[in-house]
């Protein structure tokens, strides 16, 4: 009788697994959409094909907020290979980004010595979401809706999504490192 439950455990969790996957279409791909900078100015994502891309969605007012300084480190590490980190402030998790773009900004370099491209604040989920995210949700997922923070999604030199690592995955941790040093 356990193992007959156990079995049926085990299936139930197969088949329910395979309910959050999407047949990835990619009729576009990363590198086709551009967004506000920082700054104020378009930054194209074109401008980075061939590259790999780590998309975080960032705060400064989180308990993640930490993670900035980890991202430095890896952006500095492997951009000589071709890797890009390109941040994106959202203010849809517990209003904890609530500063102006100057402020966002001058936080970032200040506090954390940021060099990688940031984008002006934008919403990432729902139905404002920037069209970069609605983009990764309809070719990779709900895994690609970031639930909080710091939430991460790892783009290939060809423009598509790898994986999605949620904010308590931190950005050198050996689940992303590993995966980075494979695609570069």
């Amino acid at each position: 009788m356990f193992i007959k439950n156990y079995l049926f455990i085990f299936i139930i969790t197969i088949m329910f697994s395979f309910f959050d996957k999407v047949d990835a279409k990619y009729e576009k791909i990363f590198f086709d959409f551009n967004i506000i900078d920082i700054n104020g100015n378009d930054l194209n994502f074109d401008n980075f094909k061939g590259k790999t891309i780590l998309l975080v969605n960032v705060a400064s007012k989180c308990g993640f907020t930490k993670q900035y300084a980890d991202l430095q480190s890896l952006y500095e590490k492997y951009q000589d290979k071709g890797f890009v980190v390109i941040a994106v402030p959202s203010n849809q998790f517990g209003e904890q980004e609530p500063g102006t773009n100057k402020e966002i900004k001058n936080f970032c370099e200040t506090n954390f010595g940021i060099t990688f491209p940031i984008t002006s604040k934008v919403d990432v989920k729902g139905a404002d979401a920037h069209k970069i995210y609605v983009w990764a949700k309809d070719n990779f997922g709900s895994s690609a809706i970031p639930k909080w923070n710091f939430h991460k999604l790892l783009i290939n030199k060809n423009g598509k999504i790898i994986d999605a690592f949620s904010s308590f995955t931190k950005p050198d941790s050996k689940k992303i490192t590993n995966i980075i040093e494979k695609i570069l």
